[in-house]
């Protein structure tokens, strides 16, 4: 007996979350920020061809690509950021991408796991490949090309290669006529975006480049305001006026998150803007304007017509 478990009668995975409870603590300056990753490879390489009948899909456009693929029926779990379509919302709930419970996943007792990059944290990554479950992580990267690969990615795991190609073409074709529209317009006429992520404490946290509000506004024909500087930043007052953002572009929180155009503007760091003046403010659905995935066509030409109000021609 050790700390009142007979180790010799837990199964497999009951040992992995044992093993889990008991030696995290010592485990995570193994496996901080910086340190060697062992976890997508050896997961990824557990099984070449797994069990693919019951999964967990972790990331919103991952399991959007599974239902626009037909292939819902397999799906046993899914991530906090997987809400569409509404379907989706009727799955257990296994939290949220970057900070998965294990003992969540492995009580729907999935036979695999596919997530988007960047799911963690690598120890809850740790006690999942312990308990055998085979994981495959799709990579993700903020444009046109990324996208469709995401949806031949996940299709070939599924081992619906010819369904992801037809779903491909599809979204392709879709994609490229939005973006043709947004690249019409002049270049002296793009306005500057200030994506914001949060206003808490008072304090601007705004998206800069590799990121994807980044992505989904180039798409749009515009540009983004805060580009000196990779990922999300809080910013000072100063940086913010010399962004000169015509437009603010929010996420669609909702409730107490979701703050007046009044309220917004009357911040110090957003009151001196050219977007102030006309108070221009955009709120988009979170998963839509920024997942990357099935639906970013759609996002792009209702981030297009939010920004300039018409088509950038009229013959478009």
């Amino acid at each position: 007996m050790m700390n009142g478990l007979d180790f010799r009668r837990l199964r497999r995975w009951e040992l992995a979350l044992a093993a889990f409870a008991l030696s995290a603590p010592f485990a995570l300056p193994l496996l901080a920020p910086g340190a060697p990753s062992l976890m997508r490879p050896a997961m990824a390489q557990g099984l070449e061809q797994p069990d693919v009948s019951r999964i967990v899909s972790v990331g919103g456009a991952i399991t959007e690509i599974i239902y626009a693929l037909g292939e819902e029926s397999r799906l046993v779990g899914r991530d906090s950021t997987s809400t569409y379509p509404e379907a989706a919302r009727k799955l257990p709930d296994v939290g949220y991408m970057r900070q998965l419970a294990p003992e969540g996943i492995i009580a729907v007792n999935p036979t695999a796991i596919v997530a988007i990059e960047g799911s963690g944290p690598p120890e809850a990554l740790a006690v999942l490949k312990e308990a055998n479950i085979p994981f495959t992580s799709i990579a993700e990267t903020y444009d046109r090309d990324g996208i469709l690969a995401k949806i031949r990615a996940v299709g070939t795991f599924l081992g619906v290669k010819d369904k992801a190609e037809a779903l491909a073409q599809t979204v392709e074709k879709d994609l490229d006529a939005a973006v043709a529209v947004s690249a019409g317009r002049p270049e002296g006429e793009r306005k500057r975006i200030l994506f914001i992520l949060s206003t808490q404490g008072g304090k601007i946290m705004a998206s800069g480049t590799g990121t994807a509000a980044n992505g989904i506004i180039e798409l749009a024909g515009a540009v983004n305001a805060a580009s000196t500087f990779p990922g999300y930043k809080a910013l000072t007052e100063e940086a913010i006026v010399e962004a000169k953002p015509d437009v603010i572009l929010m996420m669609d929180r909702g409730g107490s998150h979701a703050a007046s155009p009044d309220e917004l503007f009357a911040l110090p760091a957003l009151s001196l803007t050219p977007a102030a003046k006309s108070k221009a403010l955009i709120r988009m659905d979170g998963l839509h304007l920024l997942g990357f995935g099935p639906r970013t066509a759609s996002a792009i030409r209702e981030l297009n017509a939010a920004i300039y109000g018409k088509k950038p021609n009229a013959s478009q």
